[in-house]
């Protein structure tokens, strides 16, 4: 079968996420937001807010990172996953290392430090290593963001051949969404956490860059979850710092059907920010959509399926500003202080 005609395929996302996996946990997820449903008038207009007020939006003032997604099937079906990786859904295909060294490429143009990647589980990625190795080896900083689990395990040589070369420009940043086994497996399903934390030890003890991300329960502190955390690493002889930020990346939740405030271009004084503190001042991702000829680049590795935030085909084409029209860009990255980047 040929290509889906880009326009065709384009209609077919329309501005959400696919259905959920059936292999996904039964029950809601722990880290669920409370919140209302979202207003249908809300983060309709790209220009204005649903009270008539200018939308914020972010200028690119430099591709400090650039994200490669490697696709979207996953080892596991989290409950909220927020681009709803599984081991059926291939709505985001595997990227080619032919796609990505284009983009490779032209990142060096651009003067971009990091390039990350992440899924899905990339390590599911049959030309994930070579990737990696060609990043790694044009200079840039590699960030790989993984489950720690059976795919990533079964590259145990070739990644401490990575170390040896390239030592800690190669960061692993492994999901351990909470520092309790029964929390972690209500969200990534049963028997998920003894393989994630093995994987963890392994990397630790082989002296990798390393760091976790986490996630905080609705009435857990950051404060609490840090020492939660930094109980558990020194239990498991991991060596990350969960006082660090950069070490221990704790994320805000996302629910795209939940009532959020906007942002208008007030609110910048308002709160105290900038477009400089959101992620898509400072970055873009890689996707290749199921049934498209090629890779796009989008905004945001948040938003990998709105048509509004489908920037073009190539960086320079992807490097204007981005509207900060959707929940998520409020949730996680404006008032949650959020950032997928090292």
């Amino acid at each position: 079968m040929g290509a889906v005609p880009r326009q065709v395929a384009e209609k077919a996302r329309v501005n959400k996420s696919p259905p959920k996996s059936r292999n996904a946990p039964v029950g809601r997820s722990p880290f669920a937001v409370e919140a209302a449903p979202l207003p249908r008038e809300k983060f309709s207009d790209p220009k204005l807010t649903a009270k008539g007020e200018q939308r914020a939006s972010v200028p690119l003032a430099k591709l400090e990172t650039l994200w490669l997604n490697t696709g979207t099937l996953c080892n596991l079906a989290c409950a909220t996953c927020y681009i709803e990786s599984s081991p059926t859904n291939d709505a985001l295909v595997y990227l080619a290392r032919d796609h990505a060294q284009h983009f490779l490429e032209e990142a060096g143009v651009f003067g971009t430090r990091e390039i990350g990647f992440t899924g899905g589980e990339p390590f599911m990625n049959p030309d994930m290593l070579a990737m990696l190795g060609e990043t790694l080896s044009r200079g840039f900083e590699a960030l790989v963001l993984t489950n720690a689990m059976k795919p990533m395990r079964r590259h145990e040589a070739a990644l401490l051949a990575l170390r040896d070369k390239y030592g800690e420009r190669l960061t692993l940043r492994v999901s351990l969404d909470h520092h309790s086994q029964p929390v972690h497996e209500a969200e990534r399903g049963p028997r998920s956490w003894e393989p994630a934390m093995d994987g963890l030890r392994w990397l630790s003890l082989h002296g990798f860059s390393i760091a976790v991300a986490g996630r905080l329960l609705p009435e857990e502190t950051e404060v609490a979850a840090r020492e939660a955390y930094a109980i558990l690493f020194e239990l498991e002889k991991i060596a990350i710092d969960a006082r660090d930020p950069a070490q221990l990346v704790i994320f805000p939740e996302m629910d795209e059907d939940k009532d959020i405030a906007e942002i208008s271009t007030d609110c910048w004084k308002i709160l105290g920010k900038s477009p400089a503190d959101v992620m898509c001042n400072t970055s873009r991702m890689v996707v290749h959509h199921k049934g498209e000829f090629a890779p796009r680049v989008v905004a945001c590795t948040l938003i990998p399926y709105a048509v509004d935030f489908d920037l073009g085909e190539t960086l320079r084409e992807a490097s204007g500003p981005v509207a900060l029209n959707h929940p998520h860009c409020a949730r996680f990255c404006v008032l949650g202080g959020a950032s997928c980047s090292a």
